[in-house]
């Protein structure tokens, strides 16, 4: 046999309206937090992700980020290109040349898994949201458009004051040091060869 229920409390007529006219005026009498946009820029978060910038200076060709992109989204072109011995006797190299770099953007899921495997930072998040298209195809951005967003990069914060120096600049400054130190030093005279006979 079910337990009995317990005794419901008698409804007062009217209260459910009361409640809902209650809640009305609470969020009448809050300051409104409507962003007017497009007429008022918002205030970005100072590390926002928007779009991709690159810094095709930096790119090696090495196709990592293509590699690794889930969505297979950008697309890199280039070609080898023979670069001359530096010294007489020396090999001559070759390099890889970047003929064409571009994102879809319509295929883009922003995981932003390119700009952390990119060896060479290259690749950067711009904070710039405004690149909508009425045309699907005007969202793969060539490199010259990716090379625009890169001028909307803000800098790296700085670094905290009390944070251990990084090895390469530790490293960079002792070599430094040792060769001022070496410069420094006077040279001795060297003895004339063969002397006496």
């Amino acid at each position: 046999m079910a337990a009995p229920l317990p005794p419901s409390r008698p409804r007062i007529p009217g209260s459910g309206l009361a409640k809902g006219l209650a809640v009305t005026l609470r969020t009448m009498t809050k300051k409104s937090v409507t962003a007017q946009y497009p007429d008022t820029q918002p205030d970005l978060a100072p590390r926002t992700r928007g779009v991709i910038g690159l810094f095709e200076e930096n790119c090696t060709v090495c196709m990592l980020c293509a590699r690794e992109c889930p969505d297979w989204c950008i697309y890199i072109d280039s070609h080898k290109e023979t670069v001359p011995a530096a010294t007489p006797g020396g090999r001559e190299r070759s390099r890889n040349v970047l003929d064409r770099f571009a994102i879809d953007f319509s295929l883009c899921m922003y995981c932003g898994i390119c700009i952390e495997v990119c060896p060479f930072d290259a690749l950067f998040w711009s904070p710039e949201f405004e690149y909508a298209e009425t045309d699907i195809r005007e969202l793969t951005h060539e490199r010259d458009k990716l090379r625009e967003w890169m001028w909307t990069v803000p800098a790296p914060p700085a670094l905290d004051p009390g944070a251990e120096e990084p090895k390469e600049i530790a490293a960079a400054r002792k070599t430094a040091e040792k060769l001022a130190a070496a410069q420094a030093e006077p040279t001795e005279p060297t003895e004339p060869q063969g002397g006496e006979s």
